[in-house]
């Protein structure tokens, strides 16, 4: 036994030598490293999008309309039963029952309505994950309904941040995901409308194709079109952005290839089947037309609208004049982005479908009311705004679009449900 020189008592033991702290699993770092990428996006888009979301149903609370409407056309009991109501009515019949396609006239009508509605207009992925959510969660279909959009609205904002970090950095990303919360149409984002899911995965298609990934940007375009029709226009984003590579020489032939052939399988899909049970190949298109009066008129509709909203007549197809106006607004303010976005020379795959998407919109006879919510998935026109805004501190982001969030609940929000028809 030693003893300490200076006391003669017992030297101390020597301590066991150090251990280093056990290393986090793989699985805690991968959660860390997500969440300080993904937290600020979703933490911004969520903030932004529960500011606006609340305030609408405010409004609904306050002017009390909802409760002299019919359930199926913007009323019901509650404010937050508006939500689904008008296409939201349909969606939960298809969850519910399934479709029945089939093109029904209307006895002794002679205007632009001349068919019976029928569910077969409304897409089925939508109602699709609304009934098997509904049976995993035993959430009724209307819970199911609202938790696959608001999932799917997340999921969108993190994809426009990943699109638009990649072409202009974290912070222009950021301050998309931030445009996506509060812009003109954003009311449908938290509601039982297939929006949010269309735009979550035309986005991440977009990013798969700019980072090579063909199969899956061809898998994700194949689900939007069992989603919307206006998956057409991804559809030929697409097909210009592998002939394309395929001329350059990028990424080989066969998984260019494969997108190309996979991409409008679930679109051709789905109007072949409903065209096959209604005994008319062209029926889709019959039913919008004879039940919906949308149609595809090259812009006359459109046009009607701009020029007369001017002069204060609404003697046009579906007048709504509040709701009207934000979207010309809507119409005007994507007529001078497109440019914008052009100039900062995006890939192909985003300014072929942001044009076409505009073509779609702004080419038919429909609600026009309803522009700023069919416009919605042009997230490329997120890209020269984001890009001004990136100069912007975190702060004072949230400074200027705080503002917007609290108003959105009307333009966005109060604006398409109640003084239009979604």
């Amino acid at each position: 036994m030693t003893t300490a020189p200076e006391t003669g008592r017992p030297a101390p033991a020597p301590a066991p030598p150090a251990t280093a702290p056990p290393s986090p699993s793989p699985v805690r770092q991968w959660l860390r490293r997500a969440a300080e990428r993904h937290g600020p996006v979703l933490a911004l888009y969520g903030g932004l999008k529960l500011t606006g979301f609340a305030v609408f149903l405010s409004l609904l609370h306050f002017a009390g309309d909802f409760r002299v409407k019919h359930p199926r056309f913007g009323g019901g009991a509650h404010p937050w039963d508006v939500l689904a109501t008008w296409d939201g009515w349909w969606y939960q019949q298809i969850a519910a029952h399934g479709y029945d396609p089939a093109l029904v006239p209307v006895p002794g009508a002679t205007g632009l309505i001349t068919l019976e509605g029928n569910s077969a207009a409304f897409f089925p992925l939508y109602p699709a994950l609304m009934r098997l959510v509904s049976e995993t969660t035993g959430l009724g279909l209307y819970g199911s309904g609202l938790l696959v959009s608001i999932v799917a609205s997340f999921v969108a904002a993190l994809g426009i941040h990943a699109v638009v970090a990649r072409l202009a950095g974290h912070r222009a990303g950021l301050a998309a995901a931030g445009l996506w919360a509060v812009w003109p149409g954003s009311g449908v984002e938290w509601a039982v409308y297939s929006d949010s899911l269309f735009v979550a995965l035309a986005v991440w298609a977009c990013h798969a194709v700019m980072t090579g990934r063909w199969l899956t940007a061809g898998a994700l375009t194949c689900a939007a079109g069992l989603n919307r029709p206006t998956a057409v226009a991804l559809i030929a984003a697409l097909a210009v952005a592998a002939l394309l590579a395929l001329r350059e020489r990028r990424d080989g032939p066969l998984r260019p290839l494969a997108a190309l052939a996979i991409a409008p399988l679930g679109l051709v899909g789905y109007l072949g089947w409903v065209g096959h049970e209604m005994g008319d190949y062209g029926g889709y298109f019959a039913l919008q037309r004879g039940a919906w009066a949308h149609t595809f008129d090259y812009g006359e509709h459109t046009l009607d609208v701009l020029t007369s909203l001017p002069v204060g007549h609404f003697d046009y197809l579906s007048a709504f004049p509040f709701a009207d106006l934000i979207g010309a607004g809507v119409v005007l303010l994507a007529l001078a982005l497109l440019p914008l976005l052009i100039r900062e020379r995006p890939p192909a795959v985003l300014v072929v479908y942001t044009v076409l998407t505009l073509a779609l919109v702004l080419g038919s006879q429909q609600i026009f009311a309803n522009v700023s919510r069919y416009l919605l998935p042009a997230f490329p026109l997120f890209l020269p705004l984001a890009a001004a805004l990136r100069r912007l501190t975190l702060p004072q982001l949230l400074l200027l679009l705080g503002p917007a969030a609290l108003a959105s609940g009307s333009y966005a929000g109060y604006a398409l449900f109640e003084l239009g028809v979604p």
